[in-house]
Parts: structure tokens; sequence; C-alpha cells
């Protein structure tokens, strides 16, 4: 396993290129985001995302959430009305998921298998920027926590926990204790299914 220091605001160029090459060789990243520190693959590779959920201790596969590097990256994962991205418009990047009708582009692993949707996130964070820009793929993102139980923040606690789960911690110090807020746009209607560090007003 490899860590590696970075700054959340300012991250070395060549530390995201190195963590890019991992993520295009299958390997399974902890980085930050603007709320928790998150687990991510790429989105392309199956077999990566299956680890994540085997390592999260999951006993049935959960839907995954995925990191766009922008919105116009957003439509080729999900189908997006006019009105939904207007919405996207104001509160992207920013500390939300929105959970949106899955494109036949999505990949079925990380989908609700009833209701076919996906969520997306845009974080309003340098280093979830960088990686997507320079991976040319979003990149999947679930907090760093076993099923049911709490969140790290603290990436010594992460180095500790989940040393040889994962390939590479990009660490970037504490972070606080709150998860994006989650909005359903589905359909058009508005319903907010996790209130977490994003304020939404509608």
């Amino acid at each position: 396993m490899v860590i590696k220091k970075i700054d959340i605001k300012n991250p070395d160029p060549e530390i995201i290129s190195g963590a890019v090459e991992m993520l295009k060789d299958g390997k399974i990243i902890v980085y930050p985001t603007d709320t928790i520190y998150g687990i991510g693959c790429d989105i392309l590779n199956k077999k990566s995302i299956e680890l994540i959920q085997k390592i999260k201790d999951r006993k049935k596969p959960k839907p995954l959430s995925i990191i766009c590097s922008d919105l116009k990256d957003i439509s080729r994962w999900a189908i997006i009305s006019n009105s939904q991205y207007k919405i996207l418009k104001k509160y992207l990047p920013g500390p939300f998921t929105f959970i949106l009708k899955a494109s036949s582009d999505a990949p079925k692993i990380l989908q609700d298998p009833k209701r076919k949707t996906i969520g997306i996130r845009i974080p309003k964070n340098k280093i979830c920027e960088e990686l997507t820009k320079k991976l040319g793929n979003p990149i999947i993102t679930t907090s760093v926590n076993l099923a049911g139980e709490k969140n790290y923040i603290s990436p010594d606690d992460i180095k500790r926990d989940w040393y040889g789960r994962v390939d590479l911690i990009l660490d970037a110090g504490e972070l606080n204790n709150d998860p994006s807020t989650i909005v359903s746009l589905i359909d058009d209607n508005i319903e907010i299914l996790r209130q977490g560090k994003g304020i939404f007003d509608f």
C-alpha cells in the first residue's frame, strides 16, 4: 500500500499523475473530497468495483455514486432534463449527491436495480477535479467505512484500519465528519434523502 501526503488546495501534479496511473491499472484508492474521505476506482473497471463492495463488507451490493469532472461529463452517465440541469448547475460543484436516471452507458453494477438510477457528485475539491480530468473517466465514490459503521475522518485511522485493503491513500489531513447531502431528482420530483453538509433550498 502506498501513502502520499497531498495538499487539498494545491495538489502536487506528480502525485495526481501517479494516482491516475494506479486507477488505470485497476487499483483502489482513498482520497479526500469536499466532505469526507472516499474510496474509489475507475468507473470502467468492474472487478475493482466488485472488490470495493467486498472491502466494505456488504452482504449485498449497493448502488455506488460516481464523481464526474464537470456538468458535461454527467450527461454521458445520467439522463438530465432541462429543469434538472438548472439545479445541477446551481449546486455543483458542491457537497451534494444527486440521484438521476441512469443512461445506457452507466454500468449496471452502479445502479439501483429497481429504479435504474445513479448517484452523481462533483465535489468542490481540486484533488477530485484533477483525478477525474486526468483519468478521463469518473471515479467511484463511497465513504471509507464498513457497512453500517462510522465514517473515517482521520487519515491516521484509515492507515491503521485499512492497511492492505486499498492500494493508495491520499492523505490531506483530518476532514470534518459531514457527508454529502443526497437529493433525488427522479421524474423532476425533488426529495432530500439525506441531510448532510450541503444546504439545498427548494
